[in-house]
């Protein structure tokens, strides 16, 4: 490692928000609600009819944005960005977030140790394997200097940005094909008359 290169981990350069046991938090009265994030959701990447609801009046900090860092620390451990929608983060679930560093650095360097913490959960499982805050503590980052890091960040934030958009545009056009496709089938929505060119 370069003499002026740093050494910390996980915990120094990102926060690790826990999500909330949101059955607590079940939509008041006439209140629509937003979907819940579990799990099942963050694997297939999006909520369905079958996600539970949260009232829409939870803590700020437990709502997740498209683009948001998501870490399913028991269980299944995985890792991923969010793009789909709007919705409540579910405890076993980390916010991944920073305010020193930019998404592509603590995505990259939690990913980078998603193995050897699957490793370690496995080896530990009487039922779910899980992590724990002192695993974070101890999984080494290495921080480069200043301009390497926005060299690097330069070309992966690009990257990254790319995927998220995409994969919320996926998300937004098999929305509409859920919509369209019925209404085509019944007949509810006509289209023998358009001419296309």
């Amino acid at each position: 490692m370069p003499d002026d290169w740093e050494k910390a981990c996980l915990l120094d350069i990102a926060d690790y928000v826990n999500g909330l046991a949101m059955q607590k938090y079940r939509p008041l009265n006439n209140e629509q609600g937003i979907p819940v994030m579990k799990i099942k959701e963050l694997r297939q990447g999006f909520c369905d009819n079958s996600s539970e609801l949260c009232s829409n009046n939870v803590n700020p900090a437990y709502l997740i944005h498209n683009g948001d860092v998501i870490f399913s620390w028991s269980g299944s451990l995985l890792i991923d960005f969010w793009c789909g929608g709007l919705c409540g983060l579910n405890q076993h679930l980390f916010k991944v977030s920073s305010n020193k560093y930019v998404k592509w650095f603590y995505y990259c360097w939690t990913k980078f140790h998603l193995h050897h913490f699957i490793t370690e959960a496995a080896d530990k499982a009487t039922t779910l394997g899980h992590i724990k805050r002192e695993n974070l503590a101890k999984a080494e980052v290495v921080i480069p200097t200043k301009q390497v890091y926005l060299t690097v960040g330069n070309l992966l934030s690009h990257v990254y940005d790319f995927i998220i958009t995409t994969r919320i545009e996926n998300t937004a056009l098999s929305a509409l094909r859920d919509t369209l496709l019925p209404k085509l089938m019944s007949g509810e929505i006509d289209v023998s008359k358009i001419e296309l060119d």
